[in-house]
């Protein structure tokens, strides 16, 4: 299955994302997820069954058109709506001068008032209501079209208000001019001409409020620089960042951003990360250390070759994974969709009862017809449609700029009922950084030999331990048939000698006697973790190496267990070092020696007695644990981003950050329970007023103040989704 994000055009509401997302999971090879804010598509598929340009058609087919693949860097079109409300505010004022200033007192234009040139007054009307038609054609022509495709939305609403109320107030006009003038008093063009341009000013606020929701994802993409000075044989020169190519040797100076990850190959600098990090601590970096792409070069001259560049990039990753975080759904939406799926034909069908049993009870039809508008123009869909996703935007947004990468909507709601929270220890509770403390020499090599001997070996592992020898590789001397037994070591061979390095299972694991554990129980009491060197089934060396806790780990425990979470300690580790280390961060439940396939199972056996567990690890051994818990937690470096199977990865490694997942968690669940409680109060409040149900307590809505209600309800569930970003 390959994933794409396409950008639609053309929804306005909820009952257009349902209808775009109804028809997409209708085709044969394809899983879609439609995002109303973003106005995208989430979308995996059967490269086999279909293509993109299949894709581009089912959207069309659904009534809306496919932009094609969204691209992170694409500028946005200039829009000059904000002048055509200018324009069109002051011709919606003369309308209402026209034909509301005899009702408050206010002297009218002479030869258009209504008693005494009421064919004037009619025809001025129409004129000044032309514009707005035109102006507002684009919902029309929407609103019907989605009705001849049987999928009602909420241009479809506002087009039959507006159609009805031009064919009422027309054929008045037409009975005006033939001599019936006490019909002046019935015609509806400036409902019309206000119906349009509150419809456009709403949306217009919507729109620039919900792009403030994705004001994160814009300045991720805005934090690599647009070009790079690569060097050449004549110095260095000027590109833009589409001409680098990985392996290219590129030049960064004091003040200058990196402009793509790589490694120095030149020199020493500290950086500021923050953008990546949350954190404004700048890093030191050296040869072969790497550096990320928008990294801010504070103080020296380095050299450093490409690695990542374009889509392969952090950032581009970081974007990719923030964007397909916001296109999925979380299980707080169901409702909300549900209803929205058959909301709009609900109200149509409502107004239209309203309108016949007016007519049924004796009302005249001005009055029907006006109620029959009223219905279709307070009922709103958006709101309901944009409770949830809008306020995912913006937490999904916040969170990766403070260095908390989620990947999923539906993540960030399950988080707040994790009740059972597992840590790895190596390289996650602790540094991972391990020095060597002790070496028992059982051989007649030296050990220098042994530790070299260990280091070309562990130089192709990736696990934290493989650290602890790196600074006595011998690029001399050559390992050859690697090959890793998980849980306990690594294998290779040296000359044609085959060695084994890991933990004490390697004992029983090739059938040795264990002549030697006085002195791992020595190394152990003292909080080591124990590497066995076994060359040619003989027990060469035991080797001690420290690990070191990390500085925040005893807080975050201690404000966990305030949070009434169960912790737990998993270690590959023998209990005795496992336990040194649990004790000093203050986790009371440690499980030790056992291997990744172990930890697995615990988590499964929780899952099954009822627990939601997170596993917290460092995104190399724990994948199968991190993918089997309920929300899995990697603790990565940044260029590790792309590859992790983690459901939340933390690229600045800060454990209390932890702390933070919990809180966002439950504040954006609250305020999406806000934004659906305001969404079912305002429709269950004003369908009713408009039906007319209240007017024994003299309350009625009038059309024009049907639409403005209507904006107020999307605008109320945006300003408060945005009450996150200051949370």
């Amino acid at each position: 299955m390959k994933k794409v994000i396409l950008k639609i055009d053309g929804m306005s509401c909820s009952a257009c994302q349902n209808r775009v997302e109804k028809y997409l999971n209708k085709q044969d090879g394809v899983n879609a997820s439609v995002n109303l804010v973003m106005q995208q598509a989430l979308i995996e598929y059967d490269e086999t069954k279909v293509c993109l340009s299949d894709l581009d058609r089912f959207v069309s087919e659904s009534g809306y058109k496919s932009l094609g693949v969204y691209n992170e860097k694409e500028e946005s079109k200039k829009d000059n709506t904000i002048t055509y409300l200018i324009i069109f505010g002051f011709l919606i004022l003369l309308i209402m001068y026209i034909s509301m200033s005899h009702m408050i007192g206010l002297k009218g234009i002479p030869f258009l008032d209504m008693h005494k040139y009421p064919v004037n007054y009619a025809i001025s009307l129409l004129i000044l209501t032309i514009p707005f038609i035109l102006f507002g054609f684009n919902i029309i022509k929407s609103g019907i079209s989605k009705l001849l495709h049987f999928s009602p939305n909420m241009d479809s609403l506002v087009s039959i208000g507006i159609i009805s109320s031009l064919i009422y107030s027309t054929i008045n006009l037409t009975l005006i001019i033939n001599g019936r003038y006490e019909l002046a008093s019935h015609l509806y063009f400036e409902s019309s001409a206000m119906i349009i341009y509150f419809v456009k000013l709403g949306r217009y606020i919507d729109k620039n409020s919900k792009e403030r929701t994705k004001e994160a994802i814009k300045e991720l993409v805005q934090i690599t620089p647009d070009s790079a000075l690569i060097k050449t044989t004549d110095g260095f020169r000027e590109v833009t960042i589409d001409e680098v190519n990985k392996g290219d040797i590129l030049i960064c100076k004091p003040g200058m951003k990196v402009a793509v990850d790589g490694v120095i190959v030149s020199g020493e600098s500290h950086f500021n990360e923050s953008f990546i990090t949350g954190e404004s601590i700048s890093y030191k970096k050296k040869i072969d250390d790497q550096v990320v792409a928008g990294a801010i070069n504070l103080d020296g001259y380095i050299e450093y070759k490409a690695l990542h560049v374009g889509p392969e990039s952090t950032i581009s990753n970081i974007v990719r994974l923030v964007t397909e975080a916001t296109n999925t759904k979380a299980p707080i939406s169901t409702l909300a969709d549900k209803i929205s799926g058959y909301f709009v034909p609900g109200i149509i069908l409502i107004a239209i009862i309203t309108l016949l049993t007016y007519l049924v009870l004796g009302h005249s039809f001005n009055e029907s017809i006006i109620s029959f508008v009223t219905v279709l123009l307070v009922a709103c869909p958006c709101a309901l449609g944009l409770a949830t996703p809008l306020a995912m935007v913006v937490s999904v947004g916040n969170s990766a700029r403070k260095g908390i990468l989620i990947k999923s909507s539906e993540v960030l709601e399950n988080a707040r009922n994790i009740d059972t929270i597992i840590f790895d220890k190596t390289g996650t509770l602790t540094y991972g950084n391990l020095k060597i403390s002790k070496i028992y020499n059982y051989s007649e090599y030296s050990e220098k030999e042994i530790l070299s001997n260990i280091a070309s070996i562990e130089n192709y592992s990736s696990h934290p331990i493989a650290n602890s020898f790196k600074e006595y590789y011998n690029k001399d001397i050559i390992a050859n048939n690697f090959s890793n037994i998980n849980g306990i070591g690594v294998c290779a061979e040296i000359n044609k000698d085959k060695y084994y390095i890991g933990n004490n299972k390697l004992i029983k694991k090739i059938h040795l006697l264990d002549k030697h554990r006085s002195d791992e129980l020595e190394l152990s009491e003292k909080g080591n973790s124990i590497v066995y060197v076994i060359k040619n089934k003989k027990v060469i060396a035991l080797i001690g190496v420290k690990d070191v806790v990390r500085d925040n780990s005893k807080q975050v425990i201690h404000k966990l267990l305030t949070l009434k979470k169960d912790i737990i300690m998993l270690s590959g580790d023998n209990e005795k070092t496992a336990t040194n280390i649990a004790n000093e961060i203050g986790i009371k439940k440690v499980i030790a020696n056992v291997l990744p396939n172990e930890k697995e199972n615990i988590i499964k056996k929780l899952k099954k007695d009822g627990h939601k567990v997170m596993m917290v690890g460092d995104g190399i051994n724990d994948a199968p644990s991190l993918v089997s818990s309920d929300i899995g937690v990697s603790i990565e470096n940044a260029s590790d981003i792309a590859s992790s199977s983690a459901d939340i990865i933390l690229i600045n490694n800060d454990l209390s950050k932890i702390i933070d997942i919990f809180n966002i968690s439950n504040k954006t669940i609250r305020i999406i329970k806000q934004n659906l409680f305001w969404a079912f109060i305002y429709n269950i409040f004003m369908i009713p007023l408009a039906i007319g149900l209240l007017k024994p307590f003299n309350l009625s809505l009038s059309p024009m103040l049907a639409s403005l209600f209507m904006t107020i309800s999307s605008l109320t569930v945006v300003l408060n989704s945005l009450r996150l970003k200051n949370k």
